[in-house]
């Protein structure tokens, strides 16, 4: 399954304040479209538009070399999401989520629930059951009461099969209030999964000073450390982060021998205080003899993203005489996101020599430290 998230950010929300469109105001030491984004970032969303005004140019400029698929708003929410939905047009998306910018808090869990929610139904987003008695007033004072039982407030993000959601706004020319309200108009039953009170709208000043609250609340920082070393052995070439490099020796090691990729996968372990390699793949296991470390490193991966966390940087030094590793550390750094499902910006590898001293002085291996940086998603 393809999966793509639409953030619209098009809209000028000056309501909140600040004299800027709310999306770009700062929040808890970002703007509130950063945190969006690292959201969905986050929840490794195969493709991520950013639906932008045109008035926004600063905004179009930091943003066309991000990765992002940029696409420009509308007249009305409807227009944008129609421009964001076109612009995923020949990439093969299975599912797409769209999302309110002003919507900072969402959990990775909501994200989850809604593209779990997908396999079975064609339309699914998150409600908040509602609560508290309803009024109707007039004047300043009460006028009625209306019932409250089966009544949700909609959070997003919205969730949609992409052509059932692009047929369905096809149809549906004018406005509306959300893509449930569009999807419904086509006869599409849309399923609802549970909101979260945190998944407040950014609308007024004073969801500013809340959002920080939740933002802050949440934050859980992890740090781990990872240490490997491997001998030299016969051979003609070393990997090291998932990049070939040839030289007149190789690594000797029950898998590959990547030195590199273990102390890594292993910090990422540490940070989660779920052990390491050896209890996760043991090396008394024939099946693991020769396997590529990348298998390592994506079930680490995957366990932090079970666990709640997303990575946010990893650090990786390594530690020999030879082969020298400058002119291939960018390469493996790029290997290494792209394993991760990280930008490039936050995967550093670099090298250090230990001035001829110790095992790798001699030139008998190679040694790895690495750090890694999880976060609460």
């Amino acid at each position: 399954m393809t999966t793509a998230a639409i953030i619209v950010a098009a809209g000028r929300g000056l309501r909140a304040g600040g004299g800027v469109p709310k999306q770009w105001r700062p929040l808890a030491g970002r703007r509130v479209a950063d945190w969006t984004l690292e959201r969905f970032h986050a929840a490794q969303i195969d493709h991520i538009v950013l639906v932008l005004s045109g008035e926004d140019r600063a905004a179009w400029a930091e943003f066309e070399t991000s990765g992002l698929i940029l696409a420009e708003g509308g007249a009305d929410r409807a227009t944008s999401v129609r421009n964001g939905l076109r612009a995923l047009g020949n990439l093969g998306i299975d599912k797409v989520l769209i999302h309110d910018v002003a919507r900072p808090c969402v959990s990775a869990q909501i994200i989850a629930d809604v593209l779990a929610a997908l396999d079975d139904h064609q339309a699914a987003a998150p409600g908040l059951a509602v609560t508290d008695a309803l009024w109707s007033g007039e004047g300043g004072k009460v006028t009625g009461t209306s019932d409250r039982s089966g009544l949700y407030a909609a959070q997003t993000p919205q969730g949609f099969l992409y052509n059932a959601i692009v047929a369905a706004h096809a149809a549906h020319p004018g406005a509306a209030a959300d893509d449930v309200e569009v999807a419904r108009a086509a006869g599409i039953d849309v399923a609802i999964v549970p909101g979260d009170a945190d998944n407040l709208k950014i609308t007024r000043p004073e969801d500013f000073a809340r959002a920080e609250i939740i933002l802050g609340t949440a934050m859980d920082i992890r740090l781990g450390n990872g240490y490997d070393v491997h001998r030299f052995g016969p051979g003609d070439h070393v990997v090291l982060c998932g990049v070939s490099v040839p030289y007149e020796r190789g690594l000797q090691g029950h898998s590959d021998a990547d030195v590199g990729m273990h102390a890594v996968t292993d910090a990422i372990y540490g940070a989660l205080a779920q052990g390491d390699i050896g209890q996760h793949f043991p090396p008394s296991d024939p099946q693991w003899k020769g396997a590529a470390s990348e298998i390592f490193l994506s079930h680490a991966v995957d366990l932090a993203a079970e666990m709640g966390y997303r990575i946010s940087n990893i650090d990786c030094t390594l530690v020999c005489e030879y082969p020298k590793i400058g002119p291939h550390a960018a390469a493996m750094g790029r290997q290494m996101a792209q394993i991760m499902g990280l930008n490039a910006d936050q995967v550093s590898v670099k090298a250090t020599t230990s001035e001829k001293l110790g095992f790798t002085g001699r030139g008998e291996g190679i040694a790895s430290l690495a750090t890694a940086c999880l976060v609460r998603a």
